[in-house]
């Protein structure tokens, strides 16, 4: 009996030991969380009983060389409810359902609904937010927010792009800049009860949002109305079915305008334009997508004749020819087993060079295609940067279609040297003929120039690189006299604007298919012809009838320059062109 009662003890002391091991071990555990977690588990109580509702930050605004605004925000509203604050739900309905243009089901389905809180709509305009929030209807909340806003409408509209519903960019620079033009965005506390409906009257915790960077870019909004009014009058004139202006500082790449008409609003981005066909969903977003494709950058095309720049800039350099070389024009040229004609059916007959250069005549640029060779010719292609994209600052940049070196025979190479079978975008061609008449060195086409902080506080300047010297500065001197006389006495006469030394190249390039005879008409221009420091190319798709780029592109460009010359401060001059040093 006495050793049952030990046993009983044993038991119970242990039983009581054990429980005392596990009091300490609970009041340790208690004193670590009370000393060392505290804040943590202070933080997660509060958020068990807060609501937050998002404060968007306004987007930074983007603005012109001269400071004009041309990507703005207005202050719009979201309107919600909070179900337990609701004294007359009927009233809500009815109030919220004329004032935002909503079917009265849709609106007390959710004026209904047993949650914290309840969005009815977002995207109010102000005015109407006001309105309902003067009404003061009880669990009612309107809470401010901004959207984007274009002040131009359509102007630009390929170039800046625009934004979403929820404010992030989608296309252009609103995308490519998106980093620092976004902000960040701020919240309202609010404190709910156990079941996570908002308490009425209970304080409001707030964290302001932070605006986003203001964007500075090269493009000038008068110069860039003087593209779009150019290129409308030249659209319209031609039938055609696009027209796209670029307008260039050749000295460091800034991109002063860039016009792809027709353009699209950019406050409704999301309608087709008139007369368009009514579309199912899918087929829309493709016509959108459409719409939205800003040529200069996301197409290629055959550049034609323009590229006879890169061909003579190439030649030169490489000593195959000379200004003075002398060449015959029958009006074609037989490759290996290929005919190719001249535009001059009849021909040129004998001539230089440069009367070559100055007629567009296909079978010299040829033959100075063949004194290159396959890999003379690559050399050249890869060195001016043609073979890769440009880097501009805007997303969706397409590469150059070229041959393949191995696949490139004579027949090729003598269709590439006057710029046949392959293709380039306009803001390749632009850039790279920048580059050559600049002194030869390689820029990178941009917009961006810099950023600014909403406080002003913080500024920071955009670099791009340099592609490096990609000729002598002989060879492109030779060149800028060139194209001079190209204007002055040859096929681009009618670029021609007096008191200016204008130089320049036109095209007139054959849409594939062939059979088709669809053309694309373009010239390039630049001035003053000794010290570039505007250059323009625009490119006409499909006009109707009289399709020469001399004829119909080279007097668009002409007139341009009569309009912006002065306003960038190149003045007139007497001297009508320059005296040529040799070039042995």
């Amino acid at each position: 009996m006495e050793q049952r009662r030990t046993r009983h003890r044993e038991r119970i002391a242990l039983l009581c030991g054990l429980l005392c091991l596990g009091m300490a071990g609970l009041t340790g555990r208690l004193f670590f969380l009370m000393t060392c977690r505290a804040d943590e588990y202070s933080s997660m109580a509060t958020e068990l009983h807060q609501r937050e509702r998002t404060l968007k930050a306004a987007r930074g605004r983007i603005l012109d060389r001269n400071g004009t605004v041309i990507a703005d925000n207005r202050t719009v509203c979201t309107v919600s409810v909070v179900h337990n604050q609701i004294e007359e739900p009927e009233k809500v309905s009815e109030v919220l359902s004329r004032e935002l243009s909503l079917p009265a089901e849709e609106v007390k389905k959710k004026v209904e609904k047993y949650t914290s809180r309840e969005i009815i709509r977002t995207n109010v305009d102000k005015e109407t937010g006001d309105r309902i929030r003067d009404m003061g209807l009880a669990g009612v909340k309107v809470d401010e927010d901004y959207k984007r806003y274009y002040p131009f409408d359509e102007m630009a509209s390929r170039v800046l792009g625009f934004t979403g519903g929820d404010n992030q960019g989608i296309v252009g620079l609103e995308v490519e800049y998106e980093e620092w033009l976004k902000g960040q965005n701020g919240t309202i506390l609010t404190l709910a009860d156990a079941a996570g409906v908002e308490i009425e009257n209970a304080a409001e915790d707030r964290i302001e949002p932070v605006a986003g960077n203001d964007l500075t870019i090269s493009l000038d909004v008068n110069l860039q109305q003087y593209a779009q009014q150019a290129a409308l009058q030249v659209m319209e004139k031609k039938s055609a079915n696009q027209v796209s202006v670029i307008i260039m500082n050749p000295q460091n790449g800034e991109i002063l305008s860039m016009v792809t008409v027709p353009e699209f609003n950019l406050n409704d981005p999301f309608t087709l334009p008139a007369g368009a066909p009514p579309a199912d969903p899918d087929k829309k977003q493709e016509l959108l997508n459409q719409m939205w494709r800003n040529t200069c950058i996301n197409d290629t095309y055959e550049p034609g004749s323009t590229f006879k720049i890169i061909t003579a800039a190439a030649g030169l350099e490489s000593g195959v020819v000379k200004l003075t070389d002398q060449f015959s024009c029958p009006g074609f040229r037989v490759v290996e087993d290929r005919k190719i004609r001249c535009h001059k059916v009849g021909g040129h007959g004998a001539e230089t060079f440069l009367q070559g250069a100055m007629n567009s005549c296909n079978p010299v640029f040829i033959d100075v295609g063949q004194r290159l060779g396959v890999d003379g010719y690559y050399k050249y292609f890869t060195q001016f940067g043609l073979k890769g994209k440009t880097g501009i600052d805007l997303p969706g940049e397409a590469a150059t279609i070229m041959h393949k070196k191995e696949n490139m025979g004579l027949v090729e190479l003598a269709t590439v040297s006057f710029g046949q079978s392959f293709q380039i975008t306009p803001v390749q061609l632009i850039t790279t003929a920048a580059s050559i008449v600049n002194g030869a060195n390689r820029v990178t086409p941009h917009f961006g120039v810099e950023t600014v902080s909403a406080d002003g506080t913080s500024v920071h300047k955009l670099d791009y690189p340099s592609g490096g010297r990609i000729l002598s500065e002989e060879t492109s001197a030779t060149m800028r006299y060139v194209l001079e006389q190209v204007v002055s006495e040859g096929s681009g006469k009618k670029a021609k604007l007096e008191g200016y030394r204008i130089g320049g190249k036109t095209a007139t390039s054959e849409k594939l298919p062939r059979s088709l005879k669809k053309y694309i008409s373009s010239f390039i221009g630049f001035a003053p012809a000794d010290n570039p420091q505007v250059m323009a190319l625009i490119t006409i798709d499909e006009p109707e009838g009289i399709y020469y780029g001399g004829t119909i592109a080279a007097p668009v460009v002409g007139d341009l320059f009569k309009n912006i010359l002065p306003y960038l401060g190149i003045e007139a001059v007497q001297e009508e062109t320059a005296v040529h040093l040799s070039n042995p």
